[in-house]
This record gives structure tokens, C-alpha cells and sequence, in this order.
């Protein structure tokens, strides 16, 4: 059965809200304050999806997608939206998410760089992208979205001839030496290589074993290992592992992160392979990284070599029961934070313990607006006040958003 829908605001996930007798419709490639004929495709109690059959008013703000896989392939999700009024669209989404929890956003700023040929990471499996909502196979020879140096590795390898199964590449002009794109091992073939050669001297140069008082070694295999140069800074980081795939918004995000910030002590909360506190390091006495990856503590040692630092292999939740306080008690109070948790956001022991912190300055960078929302509330409820917040527009055509939010608190 269709139904005429007037569609209202997209919601985060990049569908658009629409009610058919009262009912809430999400409908996928629509905009706000589109006529549509809808067909509704699964029901829930609360909700429904839908599915357009058929554009009967449409926004000036739809375009034609430039990309030939676009629909099918599971990338994109909002090329049929002009780029800036994408850039609008998930602004507000970030306001809504905020105004939600009760807390009054400023002006939200926009960080961005160029909308195609800007990722520096994507996914093959069996040499081509996995379909929309689907295990099937899109072949393909170029992506209109990714870095001229992954086009390049896509043109001049036949999808035949790329690695069978799930692979990662990481290619980007700023990587450092002559490759400039790294074609990641999977896990699961490094360890079986890795058993297969035991405790053999080629074992040992395969691996990258690194180990200090706050956490254990682990075993990386070096073939996924990727130097990239940011703001002449030399950074590495497993390709398997996480690391930003817009290094042109990471390095713009790096030099707003860092400005106004100096003094004693910094905590790096969620620090992955240290990539903030590279930076950080040149204006605090010293850096403490927490994150419990150990392959990437591992990372974050290498690249804070020569720094003055302390790294904890430890959850969140884990360094604050264990080793917080004693830190605390041989480096003084920390004058600022820097905190980049998963989309589930802050661990409530974490953000428990921020509130009561009372540190100077937090800045709280995010990839769940929902979740960097629902922590802003409890932050500002303790006293903490959001001055700045910055849509961070590290993936155009998609509904992906993630966020800069500054937090000042003063007596």
C-alpha cells in the first residue's frame, strides 16, 4: 500500500521523518519537505521504514549522485544532497541531539576540507565493496570518494588479482616512504603465519613486542604498520586498527584542538595510538595516555618516544580505580583533558569522575552525537561550560558525524 508523506527533519543514521496516521516513517534518500508516495517496507510497534516509490515535490536541495554505485553499494548514503546543505543538515542534527539533553548549544562551527577523493581508508572484500544491506559483491575499478593514491592501486589491479576476503587499505600522498598505500594483512592470516613459524628469528621480525609497568606487550604484524606525516609530525598506527580516514580534517581538528592549551599536566582519555598527544606534548610538562587497546598503547609509545610521558594499557573505568589517584598524587592535578571515547560514549565511571574533577578545560571530541550530548549534560549539570562546539566533517555524503565540543569550568 502507498502513502502521501510530507517529509520533516533528517534524523541521525541519514533517514528523513515522515508520519502516516500518526506513526513515525523513517524514509532512507529523502529531504526534509519532500512530497513523497512511500511504500512502507518493515513495521514496527513505534515505527516503520519506508521506502520512496515516488518523488512528487522534491527539495532544490537534491541533486544527481556522481557516483555510478551510488544506491547499491553500502558507502554513501547522502550524495543525492547538495555538499553544503549536507553540511547543514548535520548540524542540526547535532543541535537536536543537544537541545534533547538540555543543554543550550553556541554557534556550531564547521571544520571541513574537500567533499571527494578525500578517505583514506576503505574496505574490499574479495576485491570490491559490499553491497547495500547485503553479503553480495559490487565490483568496482574506482571511488569517486577515496584518495587518488587507493583510485590509483584500484585502477591498476584487477579486481581479479586484488586479496580474496576482508582487507583493508590505507593509502594517502602523506604516507611516509616510497609506498603510498598500505594493503593491510588480515588478523586472523597474520596469526596463522605466526604460528605456523613459531619462535624463529622470522617470527621475531614480523612482530613489534614493546612493554612498560602499566601494560603488556602484543604482537602486530608489521606489514599493516603505516608512518603517516601530520603537520610535520611522523605518526604510526596499525592499518587494522582505528586511525582517521580524513587526514585533512584530522590535522585542521589537531590545530583546533590544541589551541589555548599549555601547562603542567594533560590527560589523554581514549588516546588510541596517541595521535593528540603528539601534538599535546609540546605544550603540556607531561602527557598520561589511557586506552585499553593494546596494540595501539603500543603505537602511542612509539610516537611519544622522546616526550614526556606515562602510558596506562587500562579501561577508563579501570585507570580511575587503579591508578588515578596515585598519579594524581606524584604528577599534580591536571590542568586540561582531552577525551575521545567509542560511539557508546564515556564510561559513567569516567564521566563521573570528570564532573568531580573540576580540570580546567575538557575538550571532548566524539562520533555519536547522541552520546556526546548525553555526556555534555552531566558535564555542564557539575558546573562545566560548553563554549565551543564544532560539527567536524571528517565524511561528506554520509550521515556519519562526528564532534568538537570545548568545556570550560570556573568556580
Amino acid at each position: 500500500m502507498s502513502f502521501i508523506v510530507k517529509t520533516e527533519k533528517m534524523v541521525a543514521g541519514g533517514d528523513c521523518l515522515a508520519r502516516v496516521n500518526g506513526k513515525n516513517v523513517f524514509i532512507p534518500y529523502a529531504l526534509p519537505d519532500e512530497e513523497l508516495e512511500i511504500e512502507i517496507t518493515k513495521s514496527f510497534r513505534d515505527y516503520d521504514l519506508a521506502k520512496i516509490t515516488k518523488i512528487l515535490t522534491p527539495s532544490p536541495h537534491r541533486v544527481q549522485p556522481f557516483c555510478p554505485l551510488y544506491g547499491s553499494c553500502g558507502g554513501c548514503n547522502l550524495q543525492h544532497i547538495d555538499s553544503e546543505y549536507q553540511i547543514e543538515l548535520r548540524k542540526s542534527i547535532i543541535k537536536d541531539c543537544f537541545e534533547r539533553e538540555g543543554v543550550t548549544c553556541p554557534t556550531i562551527e564547521v571544520i571541513s576540507s574537500e567533499n571527494q577523493n578525500y578517505r583514506s581508508r576503505i574496505q574490499l572484500t574479495d576485491g570490491g565493496f559490499n553491497k547495500k544491506e547485503s553479503n553480495e559483491i559490487v565490483s568496482l575499478e574506482s571511488c569517486p570518494i577515496a584518495t587518488k593514491e587507493i583510485n590509483g592501486y584500484l585502477q591498476n589491479m584487477a579486481q581479479s588479482d586484488r586479496p580474496r576476503g576482508r582487507v583493508h587499505l590505507f593509502g594517502d600522498e602523506r604516507i611516509l616512504g616510497e609506498k603510498k598505500v598500505i594493503v593491510a594483512q588480515e588478523r586472523e592470516k597474520a596469526a596463522r603465519e605466526i604460528k605456523v613459524q613459531g619462535a624463529s628469528s622470522k617470527r621475531k621480525e614480523k612482530l613489534r613486542l614493546q612493554a612498560n609497568r602499566h601494560f603488556a606487550g602484543t604482537f602486530l604484524n608489521q606489514n599493516n604498520r603505516c608512518q603517516v606525516n601530520l603537520l610535520g609530525k611522523s605518526i604510526a598506527f596499525d592499518v587494522q586498527g582505528f586511525f582517521q580516514s580524513n587526514l585533512s580534517v584530522l590535522e585542521k581538528t589537531l590545530s583546533q584542538v590544541t589551541r589555548n592549551m599549555g601547562g603542567r599536566n594533560l590527560l589523554d582519555m581514549y588516546s588510541g595510538c596517541g595521535t593528540f598527544s603528539v601534538f599535546l606534548a609540546d605544550f603540556f610538562d607531561k602527557v598520561c595516555m589511557v586506552e585499553h587497546n593494546r596494540d595501539a598503547i603500543v603505537f602511542a609509545e612509539e610516537n611519544l618516544r622522546g616526550k614526556n610521558h606515562e602510558s596506562f594499557g587500562l579501561s577508563g573505568e579501570n585507570w580511575i580505580k587503579f591508578s588515578a589517584e596515585n598519579y594524581i598524587a606524584g604528577n599534580g592535578p591536571f590542568d586540561a583533558v582531552v577525551i575521545d571515547p567509542p560511539r557508546s560514549g564515556m564510561e559513567k565511571a569516567v564521566c563521573q569522575w570528570l564532573c568531580r574533577s573540576k580540570i580546567p578545560q575538557i575538550r571532548s571530541v566524539s562520533c555519536n552525537p547522541s552520546t556526546h550530548a548525553r555526556d555534555a549534560r552531566f558535564l555542564v549539570k557539575a558546573g562545566y561550560r560548553l563554549s565551543k562546539l564544532y560539527l567536524l566533517d571528517f565524511y561528506p555524503h554520509t550521515a556519519h558525524i562526528e564532534s568538537l565540543a570545548n568545556f570550560e569550568y570556573s568556580e
